[in-house]
């Protein structure tokens, strides 16, 4: 990936036609065009459930399209897999590597309803006029044929209050806590979900460093944060977490060396690195995590940053050991308690 990028216009793909880097160098990311909710979603605190009859909440009807390597579609997938709804809402993977014809599928992972080649087949299908990148998570209404919403924090928030009733019970965004839990996804995404790309993709020193800071001083404070508190927003698992953890289980393999965010490594955290280890091992969570996928993605993608595509072997570091949470108040819902399922 260079500071151009590959999308459709008009229906076409083009290639290389527009810059992710603003004139003084910083990374800007570009927003996501398909923004409908599903009926019953609850957006922000205080607001009343969404009246949407044309999306409704049905078993069967909704279908994923995410990347096992993106941060943003990972979100998603541990939603998905926390609420319990893996009969309920179907998912397929593209391949992890991106090359100059975008998302693509492939005889391993195939594209289960309409046996497309790319994802950018499934954005046309929606709209065969469609000008923008096309990006996972992507959500698809099997009925109307169509893209229900592209942005990956909105499709979270669907997953985790519109369908309730066709879950396990698990609850993201409890009530008492919604506000505490947007303010921390609010404060993670731009310092340390983002900022991580704002450091590797950045064109100039001085937006470097700028952004490096930003995020070892959000890392640090996080750290503090988490060392008498088991979760972001106390003593239960949030959306926060997923947030945070989808960013955090990527640095040491990709964005500790790619994305030159090298200070420190999350395993050298004291806390950050028993957190990391604690929400890995939270029942239904590890099957979502793909690191060869997530190496092969970032290494062989950005061809910018790692002209060679050479994919490291390392850090040799194990999600799976014992961490020290449980002297913490709280732990994963009780709900979870007997996740057997695997993808």
């Amino acid at each position: 990936m260079s500071d151009a990028t590959n999308m459709l216009v008009d229906g076409e793909w083009r290639t290389g036609v527009r810059r992710d880097t603003g004139d003084s160098g910083e990374f800007e990311r570009t927003e996501t065009s398909f923004r409908d909710w599903i009926d019953g979603s609850v957006p922000e605190p205080g607001a009343d459930p969404v009246d949407n009859p044309e999306f409704p909440a049905e078993p069967d009807r909704y279908h994923v399209y995410i990347c096992r390597a993106c941060p943003w579609a990972h979100r998603v997938a541990m939603t998905r897999a926390l609420k319990g709804l893996d009969d309920v809402i179907s998912l397929s993977l593209t391949q992890p590597e991106r090359y100059d014809e975008g998302w693509e599928f492939s005889e391993e992972q195939p594209d289960p309803l309409y046996g497309a080649d790319y994802l950018r087949e499934i954005y046309t299908r929606a709209d065969d006029e469609y000008t923008g990148r096309v990006t996972v998570p992507v959500l698809w209404d099997k009925q109307r044929e169509t893209v229900v919403n592209n942005e990956s924090e909105e499709i979270m928030r669907m997953l985790d209050t519109a369908f309730d009733d066709l879950g396990n019970g698990v609850d993201l965004y409890p009530e008492g806590s919604r506000e505490a839990v947007d303010d921390l996804i609010d404060d993670i995404y731009p310092r340390i979900n983002n900022g991580v790309y704002r450091a590797g993709f950045a064109s100039t020193q001085a937006a470097y460093d700028e952004a490096v800071d930003e995020l070892f001083a959000a890392l640090d404070e996080y750290d503090d944060l988490l060392a008498d508190r088991r979760y972001l927003a106390g003593d239960r698992l949030t959306e926060a977490d997923v947030a945070m953890f989808a960013t955090l289980i990527r640095f040491d393999h990709v964005y500790h060396t790619h994305f030159r965010c090298n200070r420190r490594g999350i395993h050298e955290y004291d806390t950050l690195w028993e957190y990391t280890k604690d929400i890995y091992q939270t029942p239904g969570i590890e099957r979502t995590v793909n690191v060869d996928h997530i190496t092969r993605h970032y290494y062989k993608s950005h061809e910018s940053l790692n002209p060679k595509r050479i994919v490291p072997t390392g850090p040799d570091i194990d999600f799976a050991e014992s961490h020290d949470r449980d002297r913490l108040d709280g732990g994963p819902p009780a709900e979870l308690a007997a996740d057997v399922t695997a993808e």
